[in-house]
């Protein structure tokens, strides 16, 4: 039974769905807000100074934020699955919420007065650094085996991870729980300076993937197929690998760790919209994006008083769906 959706009509669908989610999770929070205040506010009609605090200045940033996420996370999961041909592929294979997590320990060990700025600086050097290993440790022919390549990446996930509890283990206690806090990822850092700086980083990746998506879709043949279409394979998956760890680098960096999305949502989205990359990746953002808004709200919302990490959220829901998809497979 074919279930795919006209692409068009279908876009248009996740853009409302999008925008609702944006506005209707405004709402939600310690202090509950309605409909009509939260419309107000946005439309510049805020009649009561403390909602248009609550809603523009606190929430509408996490809520942004979760967006360029959930978007970031489940596009790079879509492009990483597709360049290397394994469902089961996820960005945070790479090492990179390892290496970020070793980056925001090691800043944590820096002057309290610097870790405003160094912890978000830290953690996507240390997501890069992650990345650049593994691509080290591929550089020669090992590029011809994608297996590889996700062999490397969890290799050097479990590598740093074990520096990570190395030096947080002789660490400053408090220090060490806030770092731990961190990897579990929150959207508790969401502010417009971090969105001013994330989202270029993902338009500009996201514009960079749909240039080249038909070379990326080439991929999904064979390396032998595509190289026969005239693509360049080392070039083309370095660059795609490339783009895969910036998106995750930089919403790690601020957001700490999320994991599953970058699994889940493209195989959501697949049997609706195809396997080609450009709507793929896409659809498989804007659903991601609603899909993080959402955690978020049930993460800030479920416990009276106190904000459940998200990450244990995505991950609870993440492996039900790993082991259900696995069952399937």
């Amino acid at each position: 039974m074919d279930t795919r959706l006209p692409f068009i009509p279908g876009l248009l669908v996740l853009v409302i769905l999008v925008l609702l989610s944006l506005l209707l999770s405004m709402g939600f929070g310690t202090t509950e807000i309605g409909f009509s205040q939260v419309w107000q506010c946005v439309s510049a009609q805020c009649q009561q100074p403390i909602y248009q605090t609550i809603l523009l200045d606190i929430r509408l940033p996490r809520v942004l934020m979760g967006f360029l996420a959930g978007f970031a996370l489940a596009g790079a999961g879509a492009l990483m699955q597709n360049v290397t041909r394994n469902p089961l592929a996820d960005p945070y294979l790479f090492g990179i919420v390892a290496g970020a997590g070793l980056g925001a320990t090691i800043s944590s060990l820096l002057p309290e007065y610097l870790q405003a700025f160094s912890l978000p600086l830290a953690a996507f050097i240390g997501a890069l650094s992650a990345v650049f290993i593994v691509m080290t440790i591929l550089m020669n022919n090992n590029w011809r085996r994608v297996e590889h390549l996700l062999l490397a990446g969890v290799a050097v996930s479990f590598l740093l991870s074990a520096i990570t509890s190395f030096i947080l283990y002789f660490g400053e206690a408090f220090e060490a729980n806030r770092v731990i806090f961190w990897m579990m990822g929150s959207l508790a850092r969401a502010n417009y300076d971090a969105i001013a700086l994330i989202a270029p980083i993902i338009f500009i990746c996201t514009f960079i993937t749909l240039m080249f998506s038909r070379q990326l879709d080439a991929l999904l043949l064979s390396d032998e197929g595509a190289r026969t279409l005239g693509v360049n394979v080392d070039v083309v998956r370095v660059l795609s690998l490339c783009i895969c760890a910036a998106m995750t680098a930089v919403v790690v960096a601020y957001c700490g760790g999320i994991g599953f999305v970058g699994l889940m949502i493209p195989h959501i989205v697949r049997p609706f919209f195809g396997f080609t990359l450009a709507k793929l990746m896409l659809c498989a953002g804007l659903v991601g994006g609603c899909f993080l808004i959402w955690v978020d709200v049930i993460s800030r919302t479920i416990l009276p008083g106190q904000e459940l990490p998200i990450g244990v959220i995505t991950s609870v829901i993440g492996s039900v769906f790993f082991l259900f998809l696995m069952r399937r497979m």
